[in-house]
């Protein structure tokens, strides 16, 4: 049985470091989705495609995107999205109209248009999973990040309802919902955290690796990513 993967989001920084673990699987083909052509060089990884995506919240370009994969019975589908915004800062009374709009778009219409789409491809192939990047906040709602909250709790009931739909044609779904992810950019924003206890893109690899091995009975499950237990001399 064939096994391809679909990373939507690839050239941020959680999807670059995912794609370190998430290809020591072994995929057939790999389809590497996100705007590099004006920012960063292309992988240069002997099974993958790089696809330079337009604007995805318009869905015309989440239906071009998918035309480049094939369905077949005879292969199996994975996807994981990292497609995700952070705004912040702002009690509910204070937060602007297009602020809220843009966290809708970003984390809940992209995502529900990635779901759509792939699983269409799925229905006609021998099955599949696919995996979102959701956030602890949308579980664990905190002051000042209604916004952004509201829209990754979203996400995760988008999860909840495809995992039960998906039944009929052989998707699980599945959301990993992280606090903060050790990055550089999260490194700048909070100089003075413990780093020591945020969890690696490479880490997170290997965690949706581990839900796609286990894609047929691992379905509905949102994975809370808060604070590392034991540091293990990770830097």
């Amino acid at each position: 049985m064939r096994k391809e993967l679909l990373i939507f989001g690839a050239y941020g920084a959680l999807g670059q470091g995912a794609i370190k673990s998430l290809i020591k699987n072994k995929y057939d083909k790999i389809y590497l989705f996100g705007s590099y052509a004006s920012k960063r060089k292309k992988f240069e990884i002997d099974n993958a495609v790089n696809i330079d995506t337009e604007d995805l919240s318009v869905e015309a370009n989440v239906i071009k995107a998918f035309k480049f994969i094939n369905s077949s019975k005879d292969k199996l589908l994975f996807l994981f999205s990292t497609i995700g915004g952070f705004t912040g800062g702002k009690y509910i009374w204070e937060t602007e109209e297009t602020e809220w709009d843009k966290m809708i778009e970003i984390n809940l219409k992209i995502n529900f248009f990635l779901a759509k789409h792939f699983a269409s491809l799925v229905k006609d192939s021998a099955g599949g999973s696919i995996c979102f990047t959701s956030a602890y906040t949308g579980l664990h709602p905190e002051s000042k990040k209604g916004a952004y909250g509201v829209s990754k709790s979203a996400l995760l009931h988008l999860v909840k309802t495809l995992a039960i739909e998906g039944k009929e044609i052989k998707l699980s779904a599945n959301a990993i919902a992280p606090y903060i992810i050790d990055t550089p950019d999260n490194r700048k924003w909070m100089p003075d955290a413990d780093f020591l206890k945020w969890i690696k893109p490479e880490e997170i690899g290997e965690l949706v690796d581990s839900i796609f091995d286990n894609y047929s009975y691992l379905s509905g499950n949102i994975v809370e990513l808060k604070d590392r237990i034991d540091n293990n001399g990770i830097r």
